[in-house]
């Protein structure tokens, strides 16, 4: 007799659903416009910054590197986000892989992870560049501030992994996740029973990133602010390019927290409508990515001033060809 050869049937794929918007009909393609237009300004905004950047030598500092680390986050950030919603508003597909949900949540949240790190090393170069003006450069060197910049990177991307390697063991009993994009917290409510680990090391990570950066950029900010009304003359003139750039930063580590702080507060409140949740847990992540460059391009006079140079100089190439 031939050998029977017993084949194992493949292990289908869980498919989760998206809650989605409930978008009235007929405003679907409107709201899918918007969106569109949105993810356009978070591409051009921020490769515009990028491209300025690294094309300008004169731009090759400390303080520039790391808006051009920013503006990764900032793409990453749009990206994980808004295809996927426009794909919903679009077609009204919901359903979405648990393999894709995973990713998109990993993204998403090394995105504001890594924002924040790189929002705390851009406090502690500021700090450096106003109250150590005559060792800036010897403090903050090149390969400093590479190794400095990957730290930054590591400490989000490993904090993010841990976050997600627990749900390797997670057997899921809901399919429904209640947004309109993944994130830790939707999916960890698919659970089958209590996540305690999950939930501690969560809520620990998250403690410890937002209450660390924000005590550097207190601190940083706190030693500016007592250098600069204490500084003489002769001393304001080797600072006052340094405290430029600080207002600029400010702005930015402001946006991302009140947006983080209204996210919060008005999930607590159940009166507050699903749909007006969703699109906060949106603003959350569009905020500071479509207002970061503009804070750059118009608050640093030598950022603002390559870019005009570089379309100026763009546009003659063109008329020339």
């Amino acid at each position: 007799m031939e050998n029977l050869t017993l084949v194992q049937p493949l292990k289908q794929p869980i498919i989760l659903e998206l809650e989605g918007f409930d978008v009235p009909a007929g405003l679907g393609p409107l709201l899918f416009f918007l969106t569109l237009l949105t993810y356009l300004v978070v591409l051009l905004g921020n490769g515009v910054v990028m491209w300025v950047i690294v094309m300008d030598q004169s731009l090759h500092r400390p303080m520039y590197v790391m808006v051009c680390h920013l503006t990764v986050c900032d793409l990453i950030g749009g990206t994980a986000l808004l295809p996927r919603i426009m794909l919903h508003l679009l077609t009204g597909e919901r359903r979405i892989s648990y393999g894709a949900a995973i990713t998109q949540a990993v993204f998403v949240h090394t995105y504001a992870a890594a924002f924040q790190t790189i929002l705390a090393l851009m406090a502690y170069d500021r700090y450096i560049a106003v109250c150590k003006p005559l060792r800036y450069h010897s403090i903050m060197t090149s390969a400093r501030l590479h190794l400095s910049c990957a730290l930054a990177w590591f400490i989000a991307i490993l904090a993010i992994f841990i976050l997600f390697m627990l749900h390797l063991n997670e057997p899921l009993c809901g399919r429904t996740v209640q947004h309109i994009y993944c994130s830790n917290r939707t999916i960890l409510a698919l659970a089958c029973g209590p996540t305690p680990v999950n939930n501690l090391y969560g809520l620990s990570m998250t403690w410890c990133l937002s209450t660390g950066v924000f005590l550097i950029v207190f601190f940083s900010y706190a030693k500016i602010l007592s250098v600069t009304t204490k500084q003489s003359r002769s001393e304001s003139s080797i600072r006052s390019k340094a405290v430029q750039t600080c207002a600029s930063h400010l702005v930015v580590y402001l946006v991302f927290e009140i947006a983080t702080l209204i996210l919060i507060t008005l999930y607590r409140f159940p009166s507050v409508s699903t749909n007006i949740k969703k699109l906060l847990g949106i603003l959350y992540i569009l905020a500071p990515t479509t207002i970061n460059p503009l804070v750059y391009g118009l608050v640093s006079k030598d950022l603002r001033a390559s870019i005009i140079k570089l379309l100026i100089f763009g546009l003659r190439v063109n008329k020339r060809v």
